[in-house]
């Protein structure tokens, strides 16, 4: 399963990539988010990894990141592995000409590991999209916030 979401945010794009980068600010706009920690590597660099912690319909939900790519403010493409599904995604950051970004993330599920989630992407593949949506106009928000500051 693939989908892509793509938002403007009113800021130039590497103001926009820097905030969307920094770890410090990722409560804020992804719900749930607990912490992030380092299993190996430097962080946005290739072959990185780190653990990540949310708080999803209050039970503990852990993701390891591996960075595929990044060349911020432009990219970054990582792998997130689960104990259901493992899946790709692509963030892209596009200077437009009013002196805004374009935001956009691409997400690829590579493998369900688990029939509860093979079977709601299967009968609710919007439901995926939806989250990915909810989190970019939180980020907007928040982005739009600091930066008229």
């Amino acid at each position: 399963m693939k989908y892509t979401c793509s938002i403007e945010v009113r800021g130039n794009i590497d103001q926009v990539a820097q905030l969307w980068a920094n770890e410090d600010h990722f409560a804020v706009w992804q719900d749930g988010f607990q912490s992030i920690e380092r299993i190996k590597g430097e962080p946005e660099t290739r072959g990185c990894r780190s653990r990540i912690l949310f708080m999803q319909g209050g039970k503990p939900m852990e993701l390891i990141e591996t960075v595929l790519e990044s060349d911020l403010p432009r990219v970054k493409s990582a792998l997130y592995e689960h104990s259901h599904m493992s899946n790709t995604q692509t963030t892209r950051f596009e200077s437009l000409p009013n002196g805004n970004t374009r935001f956009t993330s691409e997400v690829e599920y590579l493998q369900f590991h688990n029939w509860i989630p093979k079977l709601m992407a299967w009968l609710m593949p919007g439901l995926f999209k939806k989250q990915s949506l909810k989190w970019m106009r939180q980020f907007k928000q928040f982005a739009e916030q600091n930066l008229a500051n």
